[in-house]
């Protein structure tokens, strides 16, 4: 009985202390809202920032798009197959093309959680630079109980003539969060990107599968 216990214990702590994925690979193409939840994360807040384009003109959340979308991006996956998994990429704003070609939509903001404690965690993403995104500054962020507690962040080339597509892993870490907020920035402003994303995971730190499993056969010894 009692290694029954200890191993029905430790099932639990697995569970409790697993990483949680999104890939978007089992989605139906289209809108799917305000919010949404797969592969046990939930994303939210997509573009509910006002700023200004690269060109200094003036957005709101409105102008943008709020809702976040999923396109089949085979063609995407073909030109960056160590960045994204065919054949969907998570989409964002009101940009939406049906079948296999895709077009980049607008991120200013977005925002996604996760159920438990992790240390590490990050996104693939694809996005447009050098022409007017030259200098964007696009930053991903660890947060724990609204406070800031981890980050990353990179600068978009800047190389003049005509934008073409790159691809980057954004990845973070800090002792322990729950969501990571995705943004873009310029000279101090919010402004936006042309991009999309893949591959989104909430890693939990190495202790965490022990901590919850002392934690829980803790609990079973009470309870005989």
């Amino acid at each position: 009985m009692q290694s029954i216990t200890r191993l029905a214990v430790l099932g639990l702590a697995s569970a409790a202390a697993s990483a949680q994925v999104a890939d978007f690979d089992a989605e139906t193409e289209g809108f799917l809202g305000l919010s949404f939840t797969t592969g046990g994360v939930t994303f939210f807040d997509a573009n509910n920032v006002s700023g200004f384009f690269p060109d200094g003109a003036p957005f709101t959340p409105g102008d943008l798009g709020t809702d976040f979308i999923i396109e089949r991006a085979v063609v995407v996956a073909n030109d960056f197959p160590g960045f994204v998994s065919s054949p969907n990429m998570l989409n964002f704003g009101m940009a939406y093309i049906p079948g296999d070609n895709v077009t980049l939509g607008p991120i200013a903001t977005a925002s996604m959680s996760a159920a438990g404690s992790f240390s590490s965690g990050g996104l693939d993403l694809v996005y447009y630079e050098n022409g007017p995104w030259g200098g964007i500054e696009v930053t991903l962020e660890a947060i724990s109980n609204g406070s800031v507690v981890g980050s990353t962040s990179f600068v978009v080339a800047d190389g003049g003539g005509r934008d073409n597509p790159a691809a980057v892993h954004m990845s973070v870490a800090a002792s322990s969060f729950d969501t990571m907020r995705l943004y873009a920035t310029l000279d101090g402003s919010y402004t936006t990107v042309r991009g999309m994303v893949d591959n989104v995971h909430f890693v939990p730190g190495p202790g965490a599968l022990a901590v919850a499993g002392l934690g829980l056969l803790g609990a079973a010894r009470r309870r005989r």
